[in-house]
């Protein structure tokens, strides 16, 4: 399969949310990488971009009833920087984790100078 996307992990902002998932969410957060990575248009239901923000996205991974966002930006067009993530236990994203994923993007941004 094409890689048409490439999904890079920025520092370690991911990782600690990562490793506190079941093996079961593991299983299908890579496997949603792996759907943005290649295929052409992703379907909303998978990567939506978030209204208000400048160029934030998030990845929406669902296993069972538990709902998983996991904040990422375009580098590049080709490259899906991936930041925080959180399990979402409302209907809207928690202002917080917004601001932390801008603050992430503004971080990497700085150091692209």
């Amino acid at each position: 399969m094409n890689k048409i996307r490439t999904v890079v992990f920025y520092k370690n902002y991911f990782e600690p949310f990562f490793l506190k998932l079941t093996e079961k969410v593991k299983k299908k957060v890579v496997w949603t990488f792996s759907l943005i990575e290649e295929v052409q248009s992703v379907p909303e239901t998978y990567l939506k971009h978030l209204k208000g923000t400048e160029g934030l996205y998030e990845i929406r991974v669902q296993a069972g009833s538990d709902i998983y966002r996991i904040f990422c930006f375009f580098d590049e067009g080709k490259i899906v920087v991936i930041m925080n993530g959180f399990q979402k236990k409302s209907q809207k994203t928690p202002k917080g984790e917004i601001e932390r994923a801008l603050k992430i993007k503004n971080e990497y941004e700085q150091e692209r100078k």
